[in-house]
């Protein structure tokens, strides 16, 4: 084993980088963000908001958001690109101002279904309409302000319904209450929560589930965004799986992002986890053990690395909870299925669950779906596995344009070329 520790560059969080955008955005001043994740997915929402009137300037102290002090004043044509943020949290963002509105993304991110958030707008004052067959993009929103009041949101396909909703409350004209019907991915709302209150909101929850908003809109504010607890764990998983011990600097105890929860599920497959203040280290301790089951479902952006390096423990490991991720970027539990195949390992799957036994992989080309989080996945077992190959490694630019660099220059004498088409 290498006794050295790797420090990890991981980038900032996506999911605080695009949630601090919004609210910056909203806010009544000049917001600095630092340590702003920049992706593929942070610059589409960038642009998303400049072309809603809160430009965003990139400096060499990190982002500087000019506030608009409300909702959005008038119309917009808004590209979403391939971000499911975007598409969630803008349109609610949108609807408590006034104008017609108009949200479009790619393909992919046009399969990804957002009527439970148009229903939920509509129940709220504004005219919503989305595009069938999947109901979703293009969607419209002719806005003229949200009434605010007691609200039920279908929160089973993603939570984001749920945070655009949270994070349009305080600029509407009454308290908003809100709870999530068959709620996924819980610590995404408590971070949104953090993060509101950090913009100067009101938010509470209550017994039961049910989350008050006031109105009163947002302050300006400077944030500085932790690492991508989701990115993380890719790196995680590495040391686990070669042996070696890997930190990631300013992802510690208090980190607002559930995903750092992944590196329990590693310490159950036998790594040594280290979690201080300012950071968190994980150390490969040997074979990976294996014989269990975990509930995924608050951490389903980290099952996929899970799943990936499963096939190297000693005996299966099954995640369940994770019915949702069939509606992210792809099929995730279809789509890890079809690659462990190809490597020639054995699954079995249902609506909501995956199990991975354990085999010898042989070389295969993985096929991504244009989903960063399968590339990224499929990476870490390449480090053990010779001739893995990605048929699109450049996806990994939604969330991470530099991982493969990363990713190499932790782990040169495993690395194997995923750059290859």
């Amino acid at each position: 084993m290498n006794s050295a520790v790797l420090t990890a560059r991981i980038p900032g969080s996506k999911s605080i980088t695009n949630r601090a955008l919004l609210l910056a955005a909203a806010a009544d001043g000049v917001s600095l963000l630092r340590a702003p994740l920049l992706s593929e997915d942070t610059a589409a929402f960038r642009e998303a908001l400049a072309g809603l009137g809160a430009p965003v300037e990139a400096g060499d102290d990190g982002w500087k958001v000019t506030g608009i002090g409300r909702a959005p004043a008038a119309g917009a044509a808004v590209w979403c690109e391939d971000a499911g943020t975007a598409a969630r949290f803008l349109p609610p963002f949108a609807a408590a101002g006034a104008g017609a509105f108009t949200f479009d993304g790619t393909g992919q991110l046009r399969a990804r279904p957002l009527r439970p958030l148009a229903e939920a707008l509509g129940r709220l004052g504004a005219d919503t309409r989305v595009t069938e067959p999947v109901g979703g993009l293009p969607m419209t929103v002719a806005a003229r302000g949200l009434a605010g009041g007691e609200l039920t949101v279908d929160a089973s396909l993603s939570s984001q319904y749920l945070t655009g909703l949270l994070m349009a409350g305080p600029l509407m004209k009454q308290p908003l209450t809100v709870r999530g019907a068959g709620l996924v991915s819980r610590p995404y709302i408590t971070m949104t929560q953090a993060l509101m209150r950090h913009f100067g909101a009101y938010v509470d929850e209550f017994e039961g589930g049910a989350i008050q908003v006031l109105p009163g809109g947002y302050r300006a504010a400077e944030l500085d965004v932790e690492p991508d607890a989701s990115t993380a764990s890719y790196f995680f998983a590495a040391a686990a799986v070669t042996g070696t011990s890997v930190t990631v600097p300013g992802l510690g105890r208090g980190s607002v992002q559930g995903d750092l929860g992944f590196v329990e599920v590693l310490r159950r497959a036998g790594a040594r986890v280290e979690i201080a203040d300012g950071a968190t280290t994980v150390t490969g301790t040997g074979p990976l053990r294996g014989g269990f089951t975990v509930d995924m479902g608050d951490i389903s952006d980290t099952f996929m690395t899970l799943a990936a390096v499963a096939p190297l423990a000693d005996a299966p490991i099954t995640v369940h909870g994770i019915g949702h991720a069939r509606l992210k970027e792809s099929d995730r539990i279809a789509a890890v299925e079809e690659n462990l195949r190809a490597l020639g390992i054995r699954t079995e799957s249902g609506p909501d669950r995956l199990t991975v036994h354990p085999g010898r992989p042989t070389a295969a080309r993985i096929a991504c779906r244009r989903d960063h989080r399968i590339a990224m996945a499929f990476s870490v077992l390449g480090l053990r596995v010779p001739g893995i190959t990605l048929d699109d490694p450049s996806c990994v630019g939604k969330t991470f344009p530099g991982f493969h660099a990363e990713l190499e220059r932790l782990f040169p004498a495993h690395h194997l070329s995923t750059n290859s088409h």
